[in-house]
This record gives structure tokens, C-alpha cells and sequence, in this order.
């Protein structure tokens, strides 16, 4: 179950961090980065903060009581 605990905090923390610089990006006025919208960015950080969130359910869900 480390495994899941370590898979959901770098998946939260990469999400985050993603959301962070697209909101950033946007916010300096500009609409694309690196060949993608920075709205699907924002997207995909959601999508990976959410996968974290994921796994850290399986985790605390599998813990011995």
C-alpha cells in the first residue's frame, strides 16, 4: 500500500503544481503553451490531482484496522 500512498502524493503534487502554472500562464495572457490550450493544461492537472486523490483512498481504504 506504499506504493498507492507514494503514486497518489506525486500525482496530487503534479497536478497541483500543473494547475498552479496554467492558471499562472493564463493569467499573464497567454492562451497556448507548448502546442497545447492552457485550458486543457488545467484540465489535465484537475485529472491528475484527482488520480492522486484516487489512490490515496485505495491506500487508507487497505490500511489494517
Amino acid at each position: 500500500m506504499r506504493l498507492f500512498r507514494g503514486l497518489g502524493l506525486l500525482a496530487g503534487f503534479l497536478g497541483v503544481l500543473l494547475c498552479v502554472a496554467s492558471a499562472a500562464v493564463r493569467l499573464g495572457g497567454i492562451y497556448w503553451l507548448g502546442g497545447f490550450q492552457v485550458g486543457t493544461l488545467m484540465q489535465a492537472g484537475i485529472a491528475a490531482v484527482a488520480v492522486g486523490c484516487f489512490f490515496l483512498l485505495v491506500a487508507i481504504s487497505a490500511r489494517e484496522k
